[in-house]
């Protein structure tokens, strides 16, 4: 690398994202080298000299704010622009806090980087020049002149009472005055009024070394207010540094103050960019309203002045009916026009002093202060927003229609703080939904009883698996001839600790729903693996453990590597373990059903099918899955003791299945006249009360050990001879 080209780290923890940004460097002709962590950026950053670090914040054990806080302690010369993922106001205050160059957001816009890294290397060039040009300055004074008033920096000198004796024409380039007529005048003639008293002791600083003064930020006044160079059209914002020049007198041995040396840099762009991460903290990219994050500071604020002055507030959340539909039919785009769209018509109706933010997505959050003693005002506003909306919205020549579904809270009758109104709003929300769509409701008390049932069950069950409330009982699958004790369905179990047992069908459902099954299917796969290794262990004989599996668990991509990874991991044969899935599960979406299902069965694992005569009962499914067993659901076991019609049933089913090779187990015997009629007809296992009710793990152990389990019905005498696995 020549001396020329700048020394770039970039640093991040994911190594795609660091390569992705290597070669991005290099297609542009740089090189750079790469750190993955913080902790190997602080090595690389004491062992080598960069002029530009590019940091992500995110990363595990150091993150980028230590790195930062490292190279300021070091005080390591580099510019550091952050690339994160990290969305905060507070991440990107930080950042520039602690001396951030910029800092852009992932995903970033490739130009919008190259532009940046472009920028922060054309500043180190500059920097560079500058601390060039300062050792230039003790060789030659012509030489000192010329390279000053080419500075990209105001450069100047004060007498001792702070008068220019000297200023550099860069001034006459950023702020319109020529180096002849500030010659003579006060510091004060350039300094912003606002800024007089901080620019006393830094713009005429007498001390010098370490203690002067350094990237001091001060505001300097244009000569002509409609300067093109104007930031906010009346002045300049500029960092100072300033130190005081003295003469040594060697007769008295003093130092005598000459005036003051000082170098104020243009800082306008890095104030557009504090500027533009502080809107993009604040403010939603699309619409341009106010955020999730402005909208809780506003709300805030608006609390505590309605508390004090004694007045009511509404918070109104505003879901738009229908807009998924048009998202997933025309497309992102499409959907982007129409929120843009949207959000200007609701603009139109509020008011001077409300606060109209996007919460996320397609909603939409309005506060609304001072409304007075009652509902009117909210009502005509919610009643306006949904009038405005009727309209169609043409968007590349579309015509589309969306409502709204407005929920409303009131301070301080359905809340006193933030959190509470807006779940509260978002409550009536949804029974707006519930009830039609298009229209808008107040919250209600009664509003909360079933959003609280489905928040309290979804809180007990991630408590439950944390607090171990679950566990599993067996009930044995008993072969009809022998007797034996051939295999146990696992069952799942909730004991709460408030409110007892909970029946599966409490939660279950619900589970599915919310795809929290997949974590308790985890367990009961684990917990199911572990006593039958500890039966295993125990040298007893081996039998089958069935689990059952819904839908929402098989669609998971690596349930396949999953279930065969935790066989291995227990040291259990394929065969000892069987998958119960209903029949409705295949259907759901056949063709990935039967891959996944062949590929179980390839590793030994049996597949049953649970109730079998209540859903499809299609042969041709049947045919093409890998099946090992059909379980007849214990609705037509119970026919039998009522109608002869439930025995037919029966007996087509077992004698389809025994002709296509497979086995066959009964559900729910609960009589001896159900079992008779079974071993009648060659059924081959059953289960149900009339053997007993779902056990333990320590009571199926016992059984193992005993002779034949006593079948009503069956030889007495007969004694088994199984195969034990040790």
């Amino acid at each position: 690398m020549s001396s020329n080209e700048p020394n770039i780290l970039i640093v991040d923890d994911d190594p795609l994202v660091l390569k992705s940004l290597r070669d991005l460097l290099a297609i542009r002709g740089l090189a750079a080298d790469t750190a993955i962590g913080g902790r190997e950026a602080i090595v690389c950053l004491d062992q080598m000299e960069y002029d530009l670090v590019l940091l992500d914040l995110q990363m595990p054990y150091v993150n980028g704010h230590d790195v930062m806080r490292h190279i300021n302690r070091k005080q390591i010369k580099t510019s550091v622009i952050v690339v994160s993922g990290e969305t905060s106001f507070e991440a990107a205050r930080d950042a520039c806090s602690q001396g951030a160059y910029d800092f852009l957001r992932k995903p970033y816009a490739t130009d919008e980087l190259l532009i940046t890294i472009n920028n922060a290397l054309n500043e180190i060039n500059l920097e560079k020049q500058n601390r060039h040009i300062t050792r230039q300055l003790r060789d030659s004074e012509h030489l000192h002149r010329y390279l000053v008033n080419t500075s990209p920096d105001i450069i100047y000198i004060l007498d001792q009472d702070g008068h220019f004796t000297f200023i550099n024409e860069r001034i006459e380039t950023l702020l319109g005055y020529s180096s002849r007529e500030l010659t003579g005048k006060h510091y004060s003639y350039l300094v912003h009024q606002d800024d007089i008293e901080a620019a006393r002791y830094v713009f005429n600083e007498r001390r010098a070394g370490d203690r002067a003064s350094r990237n001091v930020e001060l505001r300097l006044k244009y000569k002509d207010d409609d300067s093109k160079h104007v930031f906010d059209t009346r002045t300049l914002p500029i960092e100072l540094s300033s130190m005081g020049m003295y003469k040594d007198d060697d007769r008295s041995q003093k130092r005598t103050y000459l005036g003051t040396y000082g170098v104020a840099r243009d800082i306008t762009e890095r104030k557009r960019a504090e500027e533009t991460i502080n809107f993009q903290a604040y403010h939603d990219l699309l619409t341009n309203l106010p955020n999730r994050a402005l909208l809780r500071d506003r709300l805030g604020v608006a609390i505590s002045q309605a508390k004090r002055e004694k007045e009511m507030l509404a918070v109104m959340f505003l879901d738009l009916d229908r807009f998924k539909n048009i998202n997933d039919t025309l497309g992102h785009v499409v959907g982007d026009e129409l929120l843009q769209q949207v959000s200007a018509r609701l603009k139109s109706c509020v008011r001077e002093g409300d606060t109209l933010a996007r919460f996320g997505g397609d909603e939409f959050t309005l506060l609304l202060p001072k409304i007075g003693k009652g509902e009117g005002d909210t009502s005509r506003i919610a009643q306006k927003i949904n009038e405005v909306l009727r309209d169609p919205f043409i968007i590349d020549g579309n015509e589309l229609y969306v409502s709204a579904s407005i929920g409303i809270s009131i301070y301080p009758r359905d809340g006193t703080d933030m959190e509470t109104l807006i779940k509260h709003a978002d409550i009536a929300m949804y029974h707006v939904k519930d009830t039609g769509k298009n229209n808008f409701k107040f919250y209600s008390s009664d509003m909360t009883t079933p959003y609280f049932q489905n928040l309290s069950l979804e809180t007990g069950i991630h408590k439950a698996l944390e607090n171990d409330e679950f566990h599993l009982v067996y009930q044995p699958q008993i072969n009809i001839k022998s007797g034996e004790i051939v295999g146990v369905e696992a069952l799942l179990r909730w004991e709460h600790a408030e409110y007892g047992l909970i029946s599966p069908a409490e939660f279950i459902p619900f589970a599915e729903e919310t795809g929290m099954i997949v974590e308790i299917g985890h367990w009961v796969l684990h917990q199911a693996c572990t006593e039958l290794k500890r039966w295993r262990d125990a040298g007893l004989p081996e039998i089958r453990m069935s689990i059952n599996m819904s839908a929402r668990q098989l669609a998971e991509k690596k349930i396949v590597k999953y279930l065969a990874d935790t066989l291995r991991d227990y040291r259990i044969p394929g065969h000892c373990l069987e998958i119960e899935i209903t029949e409705n599960t295949i259907m759901s979406d056949m063709d990935a059903m039967i891959h996944k299902l062949k590929e179980l069965s390839k590793k030994g694992v049996n597949i049953a099918i649970d109730d079998f005569g209540t859903g499809y009962s299609s042969l041709s499914y049947l045919h093409k899955l890998p099946i090992h067993t059909l379980k007849v659901d214990r609705t037509f076991i119970r026919e039998v003791n009522i109608l002869q019609t439930g025995k037919s049933i029966i007996n087509t089913i077992v004698a389809m299945v025994k002709g296509l090779g497979l086995n066959v187990i009964a559900e729910g015997v609960e009589t001896q006249q159900q079992l008779d009629y079974l071993r009648e007809i060659d059924c081959n296992e059953a289960q149900g009360f009339l053997f007993c009710k779902p056990l333990t793990a320590d009571v199926v152990a016992q059984l193992l050990i005993q002779e034949p389990y006593a079948v009503p019905g069956s030889n007495p005498g007969m004694h088994r001879s199984r195969h034990r696995t040790h």
